[in-house]
């Protein structure tokens, strides 16, 4: 066996924990420094204390806040996309479609819906001009944007 290899044994080391607690055991360091113990950790505590190294929690709750932030601004463009004032122009049917909806007095998707739940078809198929194709047009356009239609 060769001489002299080994570290050397400390058996009475000291080991001093961040919050104060100290206590002795055999180390190849005669002085241990610590974060955390057992009378300091909260799994041996009991207490719902967060142990934050490098601000790892704070990065976690800003990446948790932003998630929140796009879900509710998906939600708000998804509500803006079936909202009722929008106007017919943005649907892509033919302009001629369109404007002879706005000479019946039907400017949004709204006041389309609502001719639609009055009537049915053949209240826009009274409209002077506005034949099947555009209604169907529209009605596929409607849908595709997610409205309802009666």
């Amino acid at each position: 066996m060769k001489t002299n290899i080994h570290p050397t044994y400390f058996p009475e080391a000291v080991v001093t924990c961040a919050c104060g607690e100290t206590w002795t055991v055999g180390s190849t360091q005669k002085e241990i420094r610590v974060d955390i113990c057992s009378a300091c950790h909260p799994f041996y505590t009991g207490e719902q204390r967060i142990v934050d190294t490098e601000g790892q929690v704070d990065r976690f709750y800003k990446r948790l806040e932003a998630r929140q932030r796009f879900i509710s601004e998906a939600e708000e463009r998804e509500a803006s996309k079936v909202s009722p004032d929008r106007p017919l122009e943005e649907f892509g049917v033919s302009a001629r479609a369109t404007n002879m909806l706005k000479d019946a007095g039907i400017t949004n998707a709204g006041e389309l819906i609502a001719k639609l739940e009055e009537g049915g078809d053949d209240v826009l198929l009274e409209i002077d001009g506005f034949g099947r194709k555009s209604l169907a047009d529209f009605k596929k356009a409607l849908r595709r944007m997610g409205y309802e239609l009666p």
